[in-house]
């Protein structure tokens, strides 16, 4: 107790308005972005454009929660599109295919997601794989599971309610899947600031020789991290099933990048200890902004790659130039 009362008090309030200081500048960003579209675009500001927004940011959404954590703690996921493939494919297989109630074939395809996190932590941990190479083994290990399952061959048929999920708008306003994001989001939030755990993750980023020395289970808690990024982009995988009505085991290419960039964009650093999930949101409402501004003022898709790799250079800029001061 006294270990624990101790990492609270030192980590505690310093990263939560550390998080907040460092996602200003996000922040600003954002608005300067929807101002510019709203003078850019005639129908950008409306509520049925950021309706359209938030349909379109909930994989994303989802994944980048999970990515922070591991990010925090200054590790990588590479693995997180192909975990998304996988999970659909068992979730379409078990359903569709074998019969299996949905109310069992989602949890099931989670687990399979939790499995990949678990192996990767493992792999980090036990034998001191670095990061990169250990996700990026599972990426390639998980995608191939994927295709194996049906043979490279899509699966539709799910039950009607599952692909109105992501349609109907409760109260002219949210779907259930966008209700599914920001309570990742909310639950996010409350066990980074307020948990012992999501306060450790901050240590372990900083030095984890040192955070192990504060009585802090390393090991444990590096595991623990990839699990959940597994089961967030698993979750996600579930989601965007539901709105395309169909699983393909190629689906989630490139989601990694986009995940990182999100927490990047965000204010979280690269080599860990510090941002957060508050950060992370504005950085998913960045991209989506971004995505929806650019389809709008038609953009082709080649150049959205190129805006976007810009703003990744400009934040990680930004954090470099935040540092040295």
């Amino acid at each position: 107790m006294e270990t624990q009362s101790r990492v609270g008090a030192g980590k505690g309030p310093s990263h939560l308005f550390g998080s907040v200081k460092g996602a200003t500048g996000p922040l600003i960003g954002l608005i300067l972005l929807c101002v510019f579209l709203t003078i850019a675009t005639d129908t950008f500001f409306s509520v049925r454009n950021f309706l359209n927004i938030l349909d379109q940011i909930t994989v994303l959404g989802i994944m980048a929660v999970g990515m922070t954590f591991v990010i925090l703690i200054g590790g990588i996921d590479l693995a997180v599109g192909s975990v998304m493939a996988l999970t659909m494919m068992v979730l379409g297989y078990l359903n569709v295919e074998m019969g299996v109630a949905m109310g069992i074939a989602i949890p099931a395809a989670l687990a399979a997601a939790a499995l990949n996190g678990l192996v990767a932590g493992i792999l980090i941990t036990r034998f001191n794989v670095p990061a990169f190479i250990a996700t990026l083994a599972m990426m390639s290990i998980t995608r191939g599971l994927a295709n194996m399952i049906t043979n490279g061959q899509q699966i539709i048929g799910f039950p009607a309610w599952f692909n109105m999920s992501a349609i109907i708008r409760y109260g002219g306003f949210l779907t259930l899947t966008v209700a599914l994001m920001l309570v990742v989001f909310v639950l996010g939030l409350l066990y980074q600031r307020y948990r012992y755990g999501g306060r450790a993750l901050y240590a372990i980023g900083g030095n984890p020789e040192v955070a192990r020395l504060a009585g802090i289970n390393v090991t444990f808690m590096t595991v623990m991290v990839y699990v959940v990024c597994s089961v967030l982009a698993g979750l996600s995988g579930i989601v965007l099933g539901a709105r395309l009505d169909s699983v393909q085991p190629s689906s989630g290419v490139g989601y990694e990048l986009d995940a990182i960039a999100a927490v990047v964009i965000g204010g979280t650093s690269l080599s860990g200890g510090t941002g957060g999930i508050g950060g992370t949101v504005i950085g998913v409402l960045i991209i989506g902004v971004l995505r929806n501004g650019l389809n709008l003022l038609s953009v082709s898709p080649f150049m959205q790659q190129v805006v976007i790799g810009a703003v990744i250079v400009l934040a990680v800029t930004a954090e470099t130039f935040r540092k040295r001061k």
